[in-house]
């Protein structure tokens, strides 16, 4: 920790404080449904990003991720949820815009990487079209220029003879190919914030790598915020300087990258480091997955949710609900925990070990 504020400068240009974030979450809640058969998918969620910093959000399929991602960027349906809480942007609460003044925000200020690349993009429009609309809607660009600089754009991501990929649609593209594709467009306007929704989960180990090296150079070299959700520990482990784990709608446990993998304190985070597998394990030998499926679960006005599938539930999980709180027995610095009974050592002794980074 810092005795005042520190300020950093970016190879973009850009300058950033380190007591101010530039999105900050209060209490974000999105209920599906209304009465008996409403769903709440993101519970009093809170978190803050700053500018050049890698923030995950992690879990399972189902805890909420990708729902809390959707409500920030203002892309859930508008019928069927309620969204509570706050959204704050650059000192703008997002909530509170209409439809027309948040299109103006999005792709400019805030953009989007979305889970599959496929369904992203118009199968029906070739692939220049979709990029340099960004830059026509934002930057008042005309066609040839918005043409001229997309291909630039094709070529930073990455993707050969980008002249000619301008022309071409969708499905003549590989599945790497269209996640840069997405990636080119998200940053057609050098957003502010960006957020990748599991952005290498279709992808071979090689292009992952290469597309994790990609975000990673952006937010080192502008100063982009990165907001990453994903359920691969793994790309935590390259990525990330913070890490907020949800289960069931709440973040269970907040840690600095190195403080979790060192040792993870809540039993959810000690199974997920549990499952992965390593290179040096012998061959044959099982995984250690989480028992039970996220629908194994009981509310959490009632308990904690997890305890159905804990293995260090007692008594208390089922008859009373723990708080996020911060862990005075942990590693690290501001991490917060909600845990009857949390983890006293790492599960796996030899848990992947990652390089502590600054903002």
């Amino acid at each position: 920790m810092t005795d005042g504020p520190s300020t950093t400068t970016y190879a973009s240009g850009a300058t950033s404080t380190a007591g101010e974030p530039l999105l900050s979450v209060r209490d974000l809640t999105v209920t599906f449904g209304r009465g008996a058969e409403a769903f709440t998918a993101v519970d009093a969620v809170s978190f803050d990003v700053f500018p050049g910093q890698t923030v995950g959000l992690v879990g399972e399929s189902g805890c909420g991720k990708s729902v809390t991602s959707l409500a920030i960027m203002g892309l859930l349906p508008a019928r069927g949820n309620t969204v509570e809480g706050s959204v704050r942007f650059d000192g703008d609460e997002l909530l509170s815009l209409r439809g027309d003044q948040m299109r103006d925000r999005r792709g400019r200020d805030l953009a989007m990487i979305f889970q599959d690349p496929l369904s992203s993009l118009n199968p029906v429009v070739p692939l220049g079209i979709q990029v340099a609309e960004v830059l026509q809607r934002h930057r008042g660009m005309k066609k040839g220029a918005a043409l001229s600089r997309s291909a630039e754009l094709l070529d930073k991501v990455g993707i050969p003879d980008p002249t000619r990929r301008l022309k071409e649609y969708p499905h003549q593209l590989s599945g790497g190919m269209r996640q840069r594709a997405l990636i080119a467009m998200a940053l057609a306007c050098e957003p502010r914030l960006l957020i990748a929704d599991e952005p290498t989960t279709a992808l071979d180990v090689t292009i992952q790598a290469q597309i994790l090296a990609l975000l990673k150079e952006l937010v080192t070299e502008s100063g982009t915020a990165l907001i990453m959700i994903t359920h691969d520990l793994g790309v935590v482990a390259g990525l990330c300087t913070e890490v907020n784990v949800l289960y069931g709608g709440r973040i269970v446990e907040r840690a600095r990258r190195h403080d979790l993998f060192a040792k993870p304190r809540h039993p959810y985070t000690g199974g997920l480091l549990a499952s992965i597998p390593r290179l040096h394990e012998e061959r044959g030998r099982r995984l250690t997955p989480v028992p039970g499926s996220v629908a194994d679960n009981i509310p959490w006005s009632t308990g904690c949710a997890f305890a159905p599938r804990c293995s260090s539930e007692t008594a208390v999980c089922r008859e009373r609900t723990p708080e996020l709180v911060p862990d005075r027995d942990g590693l690290g610095e501001d991490r917060l925990l909600r845990c009857h009974n949390p983890l006293e050592s790492n599960p796996l002794d030899d848990a992947p070990q990652a390089e502590e980074t600054g903002r």
